[in-house]
């Protein structure tokens, strides 16, 4: 094992991964991908949400299982390949937009939001970079509205292991943002946090 990167991936990493190929993590094949989606709508309780913010998109599979269940999705990725794919996968969802973005240094101006799912996200971000994501999660995450996160837990050589990004991003967002959800299922985690109901909280 190499030791991990000191700065968060960058856009031309995620490029060069999609140069490689289209799909470079088997989203739409795998059997861990598949488990892993049935986890993430069932930590969801398949609830219907007004506003959905979904960060690291890719191509778009677990986009539109998620689509059915928003009366509007926003779903970013930092690589323009991948929404291309993402794009085509949900032409026919009007309420799906696309977006490229590199969180955090940019995040939507002026939205908020009551689900933000973050899905193997985290991990390829530096802990400094998770903070500011906690930040900006905080600051536009709707009275009563959650959060999700997806991480996986083996070994990798990222800037975090999946299970140091969770940690990270639980601490940075208390105390407005408490969990009230964890699993732990092979290979990956969820957790999942709420903001209290209260505008002032």
């Amino acid at each position: 094992m190499t030791a991990p990167p000191w700065r968060s991936r960058d856009a031309a990493y995620f490029a060069a991964l999609y140069d490689a190929n289209p799909d470079p993590w088997n989203f739409a094949g795998s059997a861990y991908e598949h488990r892993k989606y049935q986890a993430t709508m069932a930590a969801l309780e398949f609830r219907r949400f007004d506003r959905a913010f979904e960060i690291g998109c890719s191509i778009g599979v677990l986009t539109r299982q998620l689509a059915p269940h928003c009366a509007s999705l926003l779903a970013v990725d930092i690589v323009e390949a991948a929404l291309a794919h993402a794009r085509a996968r949900c032409a026919a969802l009007p309420h799906v937009r696309f977006a490229a973005l590199r969180v955090p240094d940019a995040w939507p101006a002026g939205d908020m939001f009551d689900l933000i799912l973050l899905s193997e996200v985290l991990y390829f971000l530096t802990p400094d970079d998770i903070t500011r994501v906690a930040a900006h999660v905080s600051s536009t995450l709707a009275p009563g509205g959650i959060v999700l996160l997806v991480n996986y837990t083996e070994q990798i050589d990222e800037p975090c292991s999946g299970d140091q990004a969770a940690a990270h991003f639980i601490e940075a967002a208390a105390p407005r943002l408490r969990v009230d959800l964890q699993q732990r299922h092979q290979s990956f985690r969820i957790d999942r946090l709420h903001r209290d109901g209260s505008a002032h909280d």
